[in-house]
């Protein structure tokens, strides 16, 4: 069935529709050239529609062991070609079955570095994935609607979950939308870990006596989730504090800092960040939209660890008096390079 891209500026990009699903929401795009399984399920895509640039997707197929949450949240795909052949020994699903089992809408056929281009040029916006033949009306009243905010409750756990793990480093992690293979990854470190919703309030977490807090990755505008930041705020001073990509932005907000929205994001797994300490280039896996702002940071307790080697922006922070730290990127490495799994062991040599 042939179908299109309608963009927020009346721009359209046809393809063919993979069903007869609409999507609408925010229209990113991402640069890498695996994992689109681990971005489809990366709770952080959550109401996005997400542009993948690499021009062939599916080539390895699908295999539960790359999910990285319970499901997708993504709101609907873009890409050039399915690959209906792979090739890989783990898999379990092509690519196209695993579009039909998840019911995500996808479009190919699309000629994605024009979508691309469009919104490194004038920044992301809001779209719609609709059938050719869909009434302009219906088109128009899905753009005009806005975007939910409550993207984050809508990833997060309801229940409190444990890893566990014998007389090992004790870990709370709060809940934003977390990616499983962080979750491993502390695990494998020989953390015990219990999962808590986003909207644990802090005097729980603190009466769980844990050795360290983690403040994970997850979706949408910081600001959207004040009450979050207040809790957070009751556990600056008290614990080790771990934070990632949205935990990263939460924590700088409960500090007093100030984050904004980036023209077009920074999400896909070459991105090059530099540590201000030793001058180390390290490449980086990424996916936010938002980011602390500097200059916010100057007459505060915080001192900038990392800065984007891309644009200049603030990829990493440290508190001067506690043991707090946090970056912007994805140091879990899924998927992407490995160069950052360092950053799991300073918690935990933090924690010890």
């Amino acid at each position: 069935m042939n179908g299109k891209l309608i963009l927020e500026d009346g721009s359209v990009f046809n393809g063919k529709l993979f069903s007869e699903m609409t999507a609408s929401g925010e229209v990113v795009f991402n640069t890498g050239m695996t994992g689109y399984q681990e971005i489809l399920t990366d709770p952080s895509y959550c109401r996005q529609i997400v542009t993948l640039t690499y021009p062939l997707i599916g080539n390895y197929g699908t295999a539960r062991i790359f999910n990285q949450s319970r499901k997708s949240f993504v709101s609907g795909l873009i890409i050039g070609e399915i690959c209906e052949f792979p090739s890989n020994f783990t898999i379990e699903r092509t690519f196209a079955e695993y579009l039909t089992e998840n019911k995500i809408p996808c479009l190919y056929d699309v000629d994605t570095r024009a979508v691309t281009r469009k919104i490194r040029s004038f920044g992301t916006m809001k779209g719609v994935i609709a059938a050719e033949d869909t009434a302009q009306n219906f088109i128009d009243e899905m753009l005009a609607a806005p975007i939910p905010k409550d993207v984050v409750a809508q990833v997060s756990i309801n229940e409190p979950y444990t890893l566990d793990n014998e007389n090992a480093p004790f870990v709370v992690a709060m809940d934003f939308g977390v990616k499983q293979h962080i979750l491993d990854s502390l695990h494998d470190l020989g953390c015990k870990i219990t999962v808590v919703p986003a909207n644990t309030p802090a005097d729980k977490i603190l009466a769980m006596n844990p050795d360290g807090i983690f403040l994970s990755n997850g979706p949408g505008d910081p600001k959207d989730v004040p009450e979050i930041i207040d809790e957070i705020k009751k556990l600056i001073g008290t614990k080790p504090i771990f934070g990632i990509c949205l935990g990263h932005q939460l924590l700088a907000l409960a500090m007093g800092a100030d984050t904004y929205k980036l023209k077009f994001g920074h999400r896909g797994s070459n991105q090059p960040v530099k540590n201000l300490e030793t001058g180390r280039i390290y490449i980086t896996s990424q996916n936010h939209g938002y980011a602390v702002d500097e200059k916010s940071l100057e007459n505060l307790p915080l001192e900038i660890t990392y800065i984007s080697m891309n644009d200049g922006t603030v990829e990493g922070m440290r508190h001067k008096d506690f043991p707090i730290y946090s970056v912007q990127y994805h140091p879990e490495a899924s998927p992407g390079p490995r160069d950052n799994m360092y950053l799991f062991d300073e918690f935990l040599k933090m924690m010890r």
